[in-house]
């Protein structure tokens, strides 16, 4: 018998996991199905539930809800507690585990980007919802030596550096700061919705990056955001969101069935599906 997944969110028609997931299982022999589920607020507890009440095997959690979810997990994997955050959660023996692969899988896709070299590197990271904690704690542990985080809310941004950090220095800035002394960044990652709609807007003008900084938006449809094509018209080295997609997907993959997916195909598709 086919064993349920599926990822929760509400927007959630623009999300590639049903693609990327279902061909995974079929090539590795998996009776599986990924369904999007589109949920409001008021009924997350209730979908969480049902889930767990059919026997699903586990769903991923998007935006909105990577925060609002903890109350309905059963246990949390350690770094998700640190993190406060769940975008994956496994179903077992009729307990829900909450877990966190937003931050190992970003840090999994910038590696390359920067030959795994992430001692000395100076990070801002723009946002401070739950994939920006996800991300800062992750890259809080990798060795760098500086990392800032610009939000428009700054109480939220100061929660995700008292509850993550790891002795990295980090301060809490404005948008406003942020964009006069973007010169002083290695690595910029952009973690909010902003662009996610319309392909006319970006949280921060980045006019003042040095060149070859290495810029990310987390965002993968639409594939170039604005912030992007800004990025790269100022002589940056880009990342879409396609490869952190990637890579938490397969993490989630990995949590649910023990095996590694193919990355490299998970990655052909989205971008075949996005005209890219």
């Amino acid at each position: 018998m086919k064993k349920l997944y599926g990822v929760l969110g509400n927007p959630i028609e623009h999300s590639m996991s049903p693609l990327i997931h279902n061909d995974a299982f079929k090539r590795n022999g998996i009776e599986g199905d990924y369904l999007p589920f589109l949920v409001e607020g008021a009924a997350l507890g209730k979908a969480v539930e049902g889930l767990k009440a059919i026997g699903a095997g586990g769903f991923n959690v998007t935006v909105p809800f990577k925060e609002s979810v903890i109350p309905y997990m059963d246990a949390l994997d350690p770094f998700a507690k640190e993190v406060g955050a769940v975008n994956t959660a496994v179903i077992k023996d009729g307990l829900i585990t909450g877990y966190n692969t937003d931050g190992p899988g970003f840090v999994r896709s910038l590696a390359p980007l920067i030959n795994g070299q992430f001692a000395g590197k100076r990070v801002l990271i723009i946002g401070g919802g739950g994939a920006a904690r996800g991300i800062y704690c992750a890259m809080a542990k990798t060795g760098i030596e500086r990392m800032d985080i610009a939000n428009r809310t700054l109480s939220a941004a100061r929660q995700i550096v008292a509850d993550c950090h790891d002795g990295t220095p980090s301060s809490v800035l404005s948008l406003e700061e942020a964009e006069k002394s973007l010169a002083i960044y290695d690595i910029i990652i952009q973690t909010t919705s902003v662009g996610l709609s319309s392909l006319h807007e970006s949280p921060i003008s980045l006019m003042g990056i040095k060149e070859k900084t290495v810029v990310c938006d987390i965002i993968y449809n639409p594939l170039k955001t604005k912030f992007l094509r800004e990025a790269e018209n100022n002589g940056a080295i880009i990342q879409t969101g396609v490869d952190m997609f990637v890579q938490q997907a397969a993490l989630a993959f990995e949590l649910w069935t023990g095996i590694s997916p193919d990355c490299e195909r998970m990655r052909q598709l989205v971008l075949e599906n996005l005209g890219g």
